[in-house]
């Protein structure tokens, strides 16, 4: 006996639970799997589009189809926007330290760098920021005359980053050595703060002639001296 036969038995068997249940697929039952499968297969292919390409599609889908798309591709762009808010490296004072760093960080990173305009590893340090500023501007950049933030901090440990989040800092940097001195590159830095967790490279942006950026320094580090480790949780 073939118990998947249409058969009068099979049929009795059926009825009092001795074979399972027949199931008939119609051709109507193909049709809808394979209209399903269609519209899930364009649903995906949608999602992956920006705002200017279903544009393009405006002729061949839907207008309410494209106008949830176009919706929610701007809902993205603002919430996109909201994070990206900063965008430069900007100076601040000691009164300003605790609104413009401790407060700020509550809602976003920010990356302090204690600085002296003397000092050419100082120098290369505010270079490379404003330009990482521009790539990652949901990060908050600011920097701050090193002695102005903390009285008596020696030039020796310059330049120094500070990485806050949620008011506490979160990363140190103490000088260039580390990273190779004034030979440094500005994708150093870069990695260093991806490493802290201060930037979010789903967010970034290219700035023009990056591919050439990275330029070498040769300037001879030969003068600096050795950093001592200094406390910085004292004068903050």
């Amino acid at each position: 006996m073939n118990p998947n036969e249409d058969t009068e038995w099979n049929d009795i068997l059926r009825k009092h639970g001795i074979l399972p249940k027949q199931i008939k697929i119609t051709q109507n039952d193909i049709y809808d799997s394979a209209v399903e499968r269609a519209q899930e297969e364009e649903s995906q292919r949608l999602e992956k589009l920006d705002l200017d390409e279903l544009d393009e599609l405006e002729d061949e889908e839907d207008d309410e189809v494209l106008a949830h798309y176009r919706s929610q591709r701007f809902a993205e762009f603002k919430a996109q926007l909201s994070k990206e808010k900063f965008g430069e490296l900007t100076q601040i004072s000691k009164p300003d330290y605790a609104g413009e760093v401790t407060d700020a960080s509550e809602s976003a990173w920010v990356v302090v760098h204690l600085f002296r305009d003397s000092i050419p590893a100082c120098k290369l340090m505010n270079r490379f920021l404003s330009e990482i500023a521009q790539q990652y501007r949901a990060t908050k950049f600011v920097k701050i005359v090193s002695v102005e933030c903390i009285a008596n901090y020696p030039d020796a440990n310059l330049p120094t980053l500070l990485v806050y989040r949620n008011g506490d800092v979160k990363g140190q940097l103490v000088k260039l050595d580390s990273l190779g001195g004034l030979r440094a590159k500005r994708r150093d830095v870069e990695k260093y703060l991806l490493g802290v967790g201060a930037l979010d490279k789903s967010l970034r942006r290219s700035l023009p002639g990056d591919a050439e950026a990275d330029s070498d320094n040769d300037s001879d580090d030969a003068g600096a001296k050795r950093s001592t480790y200094f406390d910085l949780s004292k004068g903050l």
